[in-house]
């Protein structure tokens, strides 16, 4: 049974503009278990005005191609309005630019249409538990680009806290999760985050996460545990 740390019922906003798809997503849904209430949207408006109207949201499933706002849009604005908010992107296109350009803008995970549905719950199970849930495709590029130098690098720009941090970033927590763990507060783990932030020379916490993976950051931490 699925559940958010403070409630039992489980929101979801569903946004698609192919009725079928929503309802098959629907389908898949009901596998998640639990109390759930599943919102549909047919275009980003609509979304966005269920989106204010229902802040107690714990997910959305945002197609990548709609009629009135690309993927990355939608993202955008999602992320300026309701920045708490996982978005799970679900798109009929697999390239990697298109799974990075979603990350880079916020999203907690990426499906492509073509994924077996307990490829998708699974993904959901672990955005709903407060992972940033890499695609495996970027994840194996990542590790493919790392190099000595790099991870030599990236391992002088860090304090050991924050380090620890990134720790657990590149694990794919949120900074709520993190915070329990290291028993910080939000605040310190979000000032933490802005550090390495600047000292991957990155604009979004998601980049700073890819930059850390390309440089072999989370392997050259691990092997020393």
């Amino acid at each position: 049974m699925i559940k958010t740390a403070t409630k039992e019922l489980v929101k979801i906003l569903v946004v698609d503009d192919h009725a079928l798809l929503r309802k098959g997503l629907l389908l898949v849904l009901e596998e998640l278990g639990g109390p759930i209430e599943v919102l549909e949207a047919a275009d980003c408006a609509a979304a966005f005005e269920l989106a204010h109207s229902n802040p107690d949201l714990d997910l959305v499933l945002l197609d990548y191609e709609l009629p009135d706002m690309t993927g990355i849009e939608a993202l955008d604005h999602f992320a300026r309005t309701h920045p708490e908010l996982p978005i799970v992107v679900i798109s009929g296109v697999a390239s990697q630019l298109v799974m990075q350009q979603a990350m880079l803008k916020g999203a907690a995970g990426f499906v492509t249409k073509s994924a077996d549905s307990s490829d998708l719950l699974r993904t959901l199970h672990r955005v709903l538990d407060g992972e940033i849930v890499r695609p495996e495709a970027l994840t194996h590029s990542a590790r493919a680009d790392a190099s000595a130098v790099g991870i030599a690098a990236s391992l002088n720009l860090l304090t050991p806290r924050q380090e620890d941090v990134l720790h657990l970033l590149l694990d794919g927590y949120t900074s709520r999760v993190i915070g329990k763990k290291l028993f910080l507060a939000e605040e310190t783990v979000k000032t933490h985050v802005s550090a390495i932030i600047r000292a991957f020379g990155a604009k979004t916490r998601l980049e700073a996460i890819l930059a850390a993976s390309r440089y072999g950051y989370g392997k050259a931490r691990r092997s020393t545990e």
